[in-house]
């Protein structure tokens, strides 16, 4: 994965050359408005996953070039804190309910949980090697971080005990929770499908194949219409999955590079964040079929977002490529 996201970000400097100059988001489009840019100052190299806290109105960004996590007052508009000395931080999440900040470290394979005022460590679990992605399940109070050649581990939140090792054809990217189910869905790039894990069993279920395209790294779920959402980057496609059959439904071209997708359920809107400098947005009119809204120019590099609905706001991760800062941008959903 590491490898991956080497070609990735030399691709996006190799363009950023290209340009000889730093690009801009519109003001406006596809039915999004850009509101607000945070700046991230000292932040260096590629920026990863995001997290926030609806109520403290703050977000968390994983800055693995900086090897740092910054704490962003979204009230305030300014960044308030920093954790520093993080051997890349890729993976984030926030338990309100315990007030925990999870970070899940690539370098050395640590998933650290911190004090979510304080930012004390509270404790380190070590998985060995390349702990990526993380998601948390509120009713059972577990967290799933990917990690390693190929495995998933689900982590007791309160203690931190490994209390379930599940594992893979390959490293596990992005993965999705079921809400009102019991399943957990996980990208497996390197063996071309989706892993279907029933987590009250912590086994393999299913294993459906990505066929239209490679490198299927982003993931979003529209649980009432029993929908996946697949981000590929070999060609550049979304790819539309029935979560009773893992069927392909429906597919469609996209932004390039893409690590991040969203489904906003009340708009019946999916978000695509991609590397190459575009954000696309897509109409739902059916469970089987969607169309391109629109796209906006982002930036190059910026190919991590994160989408809270509670807030009605979409929040793009700008790195700071040659020319340009690192920023976050936010755009307000309409």
């Amino acid at each position: 994965m590491r490898l991956l996201c080497l070609i990735a970000a030399v691709a996006a400097t190799a363009f950023a050359c290209a340009a000889c100059k730093p690009q801009t988001a519109p003001s406006r489009a596809a039915g999004m408005a850009m509101v607000q840019t945070i700046p991230l100052e000292g932040v260096s190299g590629r920026i990863d996953h995001m997290a926030a806290d609806v109520k403290g109105q703050r977000l968390f960004v994983a800055a693995i070039g900086s090897g740092s996590v910054e704490v962003i007052d979204l009230a305030a508009g300014k960044r308030t804190a920093r954790i520093k000395g993080l051997k890349e931080p890729q993976g984030i999440a926030f338990l309100p309910d315990l007030n925990r900040l999870v970070v899940a470290c690539a370098g050395d394979g640590t998933v650290r949980f911190y004090d979510g005022q304080t930012f004390q460590p509270v404790r380190t679990v070590d998985l060995k090697s390349d702990a990526d992605n993380v998601r948390y399940d509120p009713a059972a109070r577990r967290v799933y971080v990917g990690y390693g050649s190929g495995a998933i581990a689900a982590i007791d939140a309160e203690t931190g005990a490994v209390v379930a090792d599940i594992r893979l054809k390959g490293h596990p990217e992005s993965l999705q929770l079921e809400r009102n189910g019991k399943r957990l869905f996980v990208n497996v790039p390197t063996a071309g499908h989706v892993a279907v894990i029933d987590r009250e069993k912590a086994a393999v279920i299913a294993a459906w194949p990505v066929k239209i395209a490679q490198a299927n790294f982003a993931m979003a779920l529209d649980e009432t219409h029993g929908r996946l959402f697949v981000g590929c980057r070999q060609p550049a496609r979304l790819v539309v999955m029935n979560t009773e059959s893992g069927e392909t439904v429906a597919d469609l071209a996209c932004a390039g590079d893409t690590d991040d997708i969203f489904f906003d359920a009340a708009a019946r809107r999916i978000y695509l964040s991609g590397g190459l400098g575009r954000l696309d947005v897509f109409d739902q009119t059916d469970a089987n079929h969607y169309a391109l809204a629109g796209d906006i120019e982002t930036a190059l590099g910026a190919r991590t977002s994160l989408f809270v609905p509670e807030l009605g706001r979409l929040y793009v991760a700008v790195p700071s490529l040659l020319f340009g800062k690192a920023e976050i941008r936010v755009f307000k959903t309409m």
